[in-house]
């Protein structure tokens, strides 16, 4: 269900909060037919729900299911993966894990070095790194520019 590149990129960002097609799109770069397909999927297989928010024109944001947001174990344990070995060493962080209880920062493994236990998922704070906040912004910007230049690109498909 989600091994693809685009699955895994769609599910992360919907765990960050981003529902809306051209959000999704400007953060992953998928073409506008690839992220309609992958929705579409991942919709079919219970991952995700589709919520209109405008009926003219008909828009909608996706919001993960139960099923969807049990992913997010799989999203940290990627991250965690590719934080220790991809990563230039001495870089920071593209996200800060925090234990809510103690708001003490997480290891990669998920543990609290205060508590002196791991933390479930459903009991840590994320705080995006300053690096990977102006990445994000950055491809906001360049997609909203992108539009402006060829304003006759499809936005959102038709569902």
């Amino acid at each position: 269900m989600v091994g693809d590149r685009w699955s895994v990129l769609i599910i992360r960002e919907l765990l960050l909060g981003q529902g809306r097609f051209q959000d999704l799109q400007a953060q992953t770069g998928a073409t506008s037919q690839m992220l309609a397909a992958r929705l579409k999927r991942l919709e079919a297989d219970g991952l995700i729900e589709r919520h209109a928010y405008s009926e003219r024109p008909p828009r909608h944001e996706y919001r993960l299911t139960a099923k969807g947001r049990d992913l997010m174990p799989v999203i940290l344990a990627l991250r965690a993966w590719g934080e220790q070995w991809c990563k230039p060493e001495g870089e920071q962080p593209a996200t800060h894990m925090f234990h809510r209880a103690c708001d003490t920062e997480l290891d990669l493994g998920g543990n609290c070095p205060t508590c002196r236990r791991p933390v479930a998922w459903t009991e840590m704070r994320a705080q995006p790194g300053e690096a990977w906040m102006t990445e994000r912004r950055r491809r906001a910007a360049n997609f909203i520019e992108q539009r402006r230049a060829n304003p006759n690109l499809e936005v959102e498909p038709e569902p």
